[in-house]
């Protein structure tokens, strides 16, 4: 009975969003839909006893259901108040976030789901006496429970087989939502991909060369690539958002934005190393991204020098072969960082040293925090917080909608702001050194923010909602990059319009340095059209 009883459990305490979701995808809550939906769950409960009857046996059933109460009370909870679905990039996401995130995220609602649905009924089992056969018999009556409980879900299915079936292929998004077998799945691929075979580093770009495009300038060059966190397009004045969100870009008048680009992934360690990968959102997979060279060597092979500036949870893998500055960790006396983490602005200290002191062509990348929830009120100064009133809890559920949007708009801001001075950091630079210099700027994925009862990010991109996958994406050049480079400005400008995804940076970037490889696929560069020999 304890088996039978963990099984119901589990499906009626756990799985709101689920069933929520499958009585609307089979014609929702009404009477001639109830034979459909009461077979449905003693179907699930069904599979789900068979399944945990496997582990019946003394010592080893009580602790397994303890670790699935604790481990599927903290999914509900993250599932129930954030609206995420969990499959496997999920779990990486989990694993690689760092400590202070982490923190971000713990809250008393989360310590008391897990008190009420985790402690308590863990406590019960443990109490609960059970009384197991021995030898034969023991394997025999188990045996029979597990194909008996399989014969009836056989039968159940076969009846409601018809009406299943459409509701099943047309709504995917159902088996992200099933707990405790999503997550259960999602450790398994994870695992899965993490144990595959590893493949030997595969080189890239080897042949990258710098062509020489015409005559004339010959100045160094130093292009920033600002890879921002969790900023959505729709966020962004310059996109149409009502709220002046963009003050200070939308008075760069050199400034191109891009208003409808597709991120890669909608979580940073999907969507980092997808971007410097050559490989594409189509063909991308962890294990095929660390297997292989991406932007940042082919770039180093042409003799371009590359750093890496990093205020966010690390490079994923994508700046392994390059040099590397963590500036997340808090200074003493840094005019940057407040309590436990460093403002976007550190990430300028000292470029200009840097800059000067370069003697070739080089490409630094700035890795945001960003608009990170969701403590977006930490991501800005006190500067910033220019609207409100703001949500200042991690607990999104308390906050009212619009206190969360302004707390995020205010991110927006403080990000404008970091953008418009690294452009005036360029212009300066540029002017004082006689070099060339160039801002490509672009977020990894985007951001829910209460659409669709979805918050945060990281859905399974396949059920991910536009808010997640609309990133903002702009450029900046200065007129001697344009001059070496041959590059029309009006060309581009005239192409700002146009669909693109982060499949075209890699492609961009060596486009946009006149870097030749065969890796270059001239089709995927965004400078392509425009660039024109002198």
């Amino acid at each position: 009975m304890l088996i039978l009883g963990a099984s119901t459990f589990l499906l009626t305490a756990y799985n709101g969003n689920f069933w929520r979701t499958f009585f609307s995808a089979t014609g929702g809550v009404s009477l001639p839909h109830l034979p459909l939906h009461l077979g449905s769950f003693l179907l699930l409960v069904l599979l789900f006893n068979a399944c945990l009857n496997l582990i019946n046996f003394r010592f080893i059933v009580k602790p397994v259901l303890v670790v699935l109460f604790m481990a599927t009370s903290a999914t509900y909870y993250f599932m129930n108040e954030y609206g995420t679905a969990i499959d496997k990039s999920m779990i990486q996401n989990l694993l690689e976030t760092d400590v202070h995130e982490a923190l971000e995220l713990l809250n008393w609602k989360l310590l008391l789901t897990i008190t009420v649905l985790g402690i308590i009924p863990s406590l019960l089992v443990c109490r609960a006496k059970i009384s197991f056969c021995a030898g034969k018999r023991g394997l025999m009556l188990q045996a029979a429970n597990i194909g008996g409980s399989l014969l009836m879900a056989s039968v159940l299915l076969f009846l409601f087989f018809k009406s299943l079936a459409p509701a099943l292929r047309e709504h995917r998004e159902l088996r992200y939502l099933l707990a405790p077998t999503n997550y259960i799945q999602a450790i398994n691929g994870y695992i899965k991909q993490q144990r595959a075979q590893a493949l030997v580093m595969a080189p890239l770009g080897m042949d990258a060369t710098k062509r020489v495009v015409g005559s004339g300038n010959r100045q160094r060059s130093v292009t920033l690539i600002v890879v921002g966190e969790t900023a959505r397009a729709a966020n962004f004045s310059l996109n149409g958002y009502t709220r002046a969100t963009n003050p200070e870009l939308s008075a760069q008048p050199d400034l191109l934005n891009f208003t409808d680009v597709q991120s890669c992934g909608t979580a940073t360690a999907v969507s980092v190393p997808c971007v410097f990968s050559a490989l594409g959102r189509k063909n991308y997979s962890d294990d095929k991204a660390h297997a292989q060279q991406g932007l940042l060597d082919v770039l180093s092979h042409a003799g371009f020098s590359v750093l890496w500036r990093d205020n966010n949870s690390g490079c994923k893998g994508a700046c392994d072969r390059v040099d590397y500055e963590d500036l997340s960790k808090t200074e003493p006396g840094n005019r940057w960082c407040v309590d436990d983490e460093c403002f976007d602005e550190r990430l300028l200290d000292g470029l200009p040293e840097l800059i000067r002191k370069a003697s070739q062509d080089m490409v630094i990348v700035l890795h945001q925090k960003g608009s990170h929830g969701p403590a977006y009120w930490k991501r800005a100064p006190a500067a910033f917080q220019r609207f409100g009133p703001v949500c200042q809890t991690n607990q999104l559920e308390s906050c009212s909608r619009e206190s969360i949007v302004a707390a995020y708009d205010n991110s927006i801001l403080y990000t404008d702001h970091f953008l418009n001075q690294a452009i005036e950091l360029l212009k300066a630079s540029a002017a004082k050194e006689q070099i060339n210099t160039a801002m490509l700027y672009f977020s990894d994925h985007g951001e829910s923010l209460g659409e669709h009862n979805m918050y945060l990010h990281g859905a399974p991109y396949v059920i991910s909602p536009a808010e997640q996958r609309a990133v903002p994406f702009m450029l900046w050049l200065s007129d001697g990059f344009r001059s070496r480079f041959h590059i029309d400005q009006r060309c581009l400008a005239a192409r700002t319009g146009q669909a693109f995804s982060h499949d075209n940076v890699f492609h961009s970037v060596l486009g946009m340095h006149s870097i030749g490889t065969a890796v270059y696929n001239p089709g995927l560069d965004i400078f392509g059209p425009c660039t024109h020999e002198a």
